[in-house]
């Protein structure tokens, strides 16, 4: 029974990473090397949910985010030099990130990645693009054990299945309540990256001189009801 319940309380931990407020902050060198940033808090109702769990499972000391954990599996995956987490509460992470290239970034061996970037002597582009075909290459790269639970949920971010964002919602709402649909909705991933030169062009987000500023809803990257194109210029 204890076996059980701890499969749950990971089950569940990862699909948590869903429910939360994230903050990345970072700057992009010329060189295509980058640092990040991250700061990541769950919401009330998925972080009350895991405890609870956790309890029945007797881990009830154990933190509800693990940020050494989370570390040390990304640390792997391709294009990273470094990754440092640790917890700020036992809801809540931050760390950095260390990118040796941008474009390497959880990008497969033998294939194109999600990410391009380009920078010659007049200027510079940068360009993310995630969608159905990506995604799933993407959650492999970053820990095949993540990817098999996305799965499970039937997460199109991981699946590549087309779906829709209310009828991803109705699932969610099924298989644990309405609260926990609702924190999906209104979770966003707000971005801020510097980059190389002054920005003249920029999709899907703001910008002022260098910087670069992204509000991603977590619903539509979750969905990927359609595909979700950055790109900025300088």
């Amino acid at each position: 029974m204890k076996r059980i319940y701890s499969f749950i309380v990971i089950f569940i931990a990862v699909f948590a990473l869903y429910s939360c407020a994230a903050r990345i902050e970072g700057s992009l060198a010329a060189d295509g090397s980058a640092v990040l940033s991250v700061n990541m808090s769950l919401e009330n109702r998925m972080a009350s949910l895991i405890r609870s769990l956790s309890d029945i499972g007797g881990q009830s000391n154990a933190p509800i985010l693990d940020g050494p954990a989370i570390a040390r599996s990304m640390a792997e995956a391709p294009g990273i030099t470094s990754v440092t987490f640790r917890n700020t509460s036992p809801s809540a992470i931050e760390g950095q990130i260390r990118i040796s290239r941008i474009n390497e970034f959880l990008s497969p061996a033998n294939g194109r990645g999600f990410i391009t970037f380009e920078q010659t002597t007049s200027g510079g582009r940068f360009e993310v693009n995630i969608n159905r075909q990506t995604s799933p290459i993407i959650i492999e790269m970053l820990s095949s054990e993540i990817s098999d639970y996305l799965n499970a949920l039937m997460s199109p971010l991981a699946s590549g299945e087309v779906m829709t964002k209310q009828e991803y919602l109705e699932i969610i709402t099924t298989f644990y309540n309405r609260g926990i649909s609702d924190e999906i909705s209104s979770s966003r991933i707000r971005v801020t990256i510097d980059f190389p030169g002054t920005i003249t062009n920029i999709r899907g987000g703001t910008s002022s001189g260098r910087r670069a500023n992204f509000d991603i809803s977590l619903l539509d990257l979750l969905v990927l009801e359609t595909p979700l194109v950055y790109e900025v210029r300088w």
